[in-house]
């Protein structure tokens, strides 16, 4: 493993990158046109938007926000304002109001439906999986109940591995559309089954799908929003899995009188894929990706559509700057040259760390320690936790661009940590059973909403940040394997360890690993709020003055 030191030091952000010569690129292709124009139709609501939204804010509205560009941030500094970087402006934002994320956030939102249908997978199963192992003779094996479940990891986890070659080869748009025949067909193969086989197929298909989505559309919304909204957009993400699984659980309600329901829940899953399908067909490619094949005239078009024309020059320029002579596909191998194998070894590390961080042992333990105050329907205890989960994640769509990201993370994390031990000491000290239960609650409760401000959202935001265009595919396919690897090891040992060694002991376990990974954020991690991709890449670059001390 690397020193701590030196890994610190190889990552600090210099002040302003060593400037590039400029070489040519092969001339942009003309039959990409097609894809601006389908996307004109998209791109007309955020406009008109524009037009309107500013008088209706206008009694609140403050001074005009200014466009101009900021300086780099001085060697040491971290944070700079949110309006640095080529996206500060966002475009026009509307005078007197800032709306420069209203042409971008239709393109987003509709790509973070894919985690709208990963969080309602996670939670699909949550409340029938009893009547699907009745009606397909499993009933009362617990190990053919569990593997209902968990083939969805292995399939997410080679729909991670593949992840990089389909996005390089056609890009964000085109494979998110083809990434959703697996969901569509994994659900209706799921819904339709008389077996335990047609299930298992089905849940693998699904978690193909879920393991393609859950790299690319964080990659996806990090080339696509304009610097300045980059992390709150970004939070779009953990907001939509949680809304997939709230969508899930109240759906799943019916289930407890109808036997046959899950069937129901498992044909609604179908429509989201649909409506990715057509939804995309109207969104923005990756103008990073344009760049980078070279489609230049068309990664200017959707520069200037998305994030105005005054920001279209410089954003240009900068991704000539990193995808010059760039036109050949990255191999895994580059993941062990600098500057790629930190940035994997860190991503891969935030991922380990956020799955030993309990998490999911929390999320599963949770029913338990709801039942215990009365409240034994698990579908409810689940919606509890699931409105915990979103709130968190809304206010970390607020401060994501404020506060900055290591910030987060390290607050997120002590936050979790201190929710353990609280929980920890509430089993462990004879206090009155009220009490004790009270704290129990409060402790799960803080520990879901402290994950949702930080560690859920900023682990999938700052790893496509760090990385290269070049290779920022390939490192992300790599560190959501381990996140997946990471996540089945715990699903499968953590009742063990309970019977082992107890809830507390556990629990106090995720808290020092929370603990351990905030020291590590505040090490490891730099600061990527405000700056725009190309200056962060050129910053780690190994040519670049200052990385190296």
């Amino acid at each position: 493993m690397m020193p701590p030191t030196p890994l610190a030091a190889l990552l600090v952000l210099p002040a302003s990158p060593a400037p590039r010569p400029r070489l040519g690129l092969a001339p942009s292709s003309r039959r990409a046109r097609g894809t601006v124009v389908r996307a004109a139709a998209l791109r007309a609501l955020p406009r008109r938007l524009e037009l309107w939204l500013p008088r209706l804010a206008a009694v609140e509205s403050g001074p005009p926000s200014s466009h101009s560009s900021v300086p780099p941030a001085q060697p040491g500094v971290e944070s700079q304002d949110a309006t640095s970087g080529f996206g500060g402006g966002g475009g026009d934002g509307g005078g007197d109001t800032d709306l420069g994320w209203v042409r971008v956030f239709p393109h987003v939102l509709t790509a973070s439906m894919a985690n709208f249908l990963f969080g309602y997978h996670i939670g699909v199963m949550n409340g029938p999986i009893e009547d699907i192992a009745r009606e397909l003779g499993f009933q009362g094996n617990p190990f053919l109940q569990g593997l209902v479940v968990s083939i969805f990891i292995v399939g997410a986890f080679f729909g991670s591995l593949g992840s990089s070659a389909l996005v390089d080869y056609l890009g964000c748009k085109r494979t998110l559309q083809i990434d959703s025949i697996p969901l569509i067909l994994g659900a209706f193969i799921s819904a339709q089954a008389h077996s335990l086989d047609e299930m298992l197929v089905g849940r693998f298909l699904v978690g193909i799908g879920i393991g393609v989505n859950t790299v690319l559309v964080p990659i996806y919304i990090s080339e696509v929003a304009p610097t300045k909204y980059r992390g709150s957009l970004g939070t779009l993400c953990q907001i939509g899995t949680c809304l997939g699984i709230i969508a899930a659980l109240s759906l799943g309600i019916p289930s407890e009188s109808d036997p046959h329901w899950w069937r129901t829940m498992l044909y609604a899953a179908c429509v989201p894929g649909f409506l990715i399908v057509a939804g995309m067909q109207f969104a923005v490619e990756s103008p990073r990706w344009l760049a980078k094949v070279g489609r230049l005239d068309d990664a200017r078009e959707v520069v200037e559509d998305i994030w105005g024309v005054s920001e279209a020059e410089k954003a240009m320029e900068e991704m000539k700057l990193v995808v010059a002579n760039d036109d050949s596909q990255a191999s895994w191998s580059e993941l062990l040259s600098e500057p790629n194998n930190r940035v994997a070894l860190i991503g891969g590390s935030l991922f380990f760390l956020q799955q030993f961080a309990g998490i999911n042992g929390v999320l599963y333990f949770s029913s338990l320690t709801f039942r215990d105050v009365g409240i034994t329907s698990g579908i409810l205890a689940s919606l509890y936790v699931g409105i915990t989960n979103f709130g968190g994640a809304l206010v970390a769509s607020n401060l994501m661009d404020k506060q900055g990201r290591k910030n987060l993370l390290i607050w997120s994390y002590l936050g979790m940590a201190f929710a353990m031990f609280l929980i920890v000491f509430s089993i462990s000290f004879p206090l009155d059973e009220d009490i004790g239960h009270a704290l129990s609650i409060t402790g799960t409760l803080l520990y879901i909403f402290s994950f949702a401000i930080g560690a859920g959202p900023v682990t999938g935001i700052i790893i496509p940040e760090l990385s290269s265009a070049r290779t920022r595919s390939k490192v992300m396919g790599f560190s959501f394997t381990v996140h997946w690897i990471c996540n089945f090891l715990v699903g499968l040992y953590f009742l063990e360890l309970v019977k082992l060694f107890g809830v507390g002991a556990v629990y106090a376990g995720f808290g020092g690993v929370s603990l351990l990974t905030a020291l590590f954020a505040y090490n490891f991690i730099v600061e990527t709020k405000g700056r725009s991709l190309e200056e962060i890449e050129m910053s780690l670059s190994p040519a670049a003055p200052g990385e190296r001390k």
